[in-house]
């Protein structure tokens, strides 16, 4: 079984929840507290202390390379992960969306990567969601193997409330077999009129078994202003610089 060794950052959302911001830059780079949200994607495991200079110095570990691959146009999440396929290849790959920002110990990627190496499946990150929100996100029917991990039976996007399989949502961080690009490829657009990666999976089903992990951690949905706000408000307070400083101005402004 091939190690998951890449992962893809896709990066082409319009943000159109923090208009007129987004207007001047991506939604993937609107910092929380000290760096922006693409940054906190990338430190998979790093936890190092550093001076500033040795820590814009080694922003990306050494033994990673970064690739660049453009978008000719805006046609959704699978295609911007489809568009990935020549760098990736046949491998199996991470896809982490940076406005959902998931705090974990351990990171909750390293969590996956671990229930892959176990199972040799597809990995989605899943969470529980209230019924009237099942309209905003992927939502999975499965069967329960275990207290943190289901197998998926089904998964549809964005269904309204009274049509949702479950309350179980897909949240930003998967773990993919390379057979999804051939679906990615295949499926035609869908919701929206885009390419939409929940309908890739849906194929890979009738192929594969793919799991649902219910992450250790706390998400911050940043692609909302309040989830963007709470974010900035929890990173805040335990920065080791202006964590304590912070936390006495939040009390004065009570």
């Amino acid at each position: 079984m091939k190690k998951v060794t890449k992962a893809v950052f896709p990066v082409a959302g319009m943000g159109t929840r923090f208009l007129p911001a987004t207007k001047a830059s991506p939604k993937e780079m609107m910092p929380i507290v000290d760096k922006p949200l693409i940054q906190y994607a990338v430190e998979l495991e790093h936890r190092g202390k550093t001076e500033l200079l040795e820590f814009v110095r080694n922003m990306i570990p050494k033994n990673i390379n970064c690739i660049y691959i453009r978008q000719p146009e805006a046609l959704g999440l699978g295609h911007a992960v489809l568009c990935a396929y020549p760098a990736v290849g046949d491998e199996p790959f991470a896809v982490l969306l940076a406005d959902d920002l998931l705090d974990g110990e351990p990171p909750v990627m390293k969590q996956m990567v671990d229930v892959y190496n176990r199972h040799g499946r597809s990995v989605i990150g899943v969470q529980q969601v209230p019924r009237e929100e099942t309209k905003s996100y992927g939502i999975v029917e499965s069967h329960p193997m275990t207290d943190m991990l289901d197998q998926i039976q089904r998964i549809v996007e964005k269904p309204k409330p009274e049509e949702a399989p479950s309350t179980l949502a897909v949240v930003g961080r998967y773990i993919l077999t390379p057979r999804i690009f051939h679906h990615l490829a295949h499926i035609g657009k869908g919701s929206g009129g885009e390419i939409q990666l929940t309908d890739g999976i849906a194929a890979l089903l009738a192929e594969e078994q793919v799991l649902a992990y219910r992450y250790k951690g706390t998400r911050y949905d940043c692609g909302s202003k309040l989830g963007y706000l709470e974010a900035t408000v929890a990173f805040g307070l335990r920065h080791p610089e202006v964590g304590k400083d912070f936390a006495a101005m939040l009390k004065r402004m009570k």
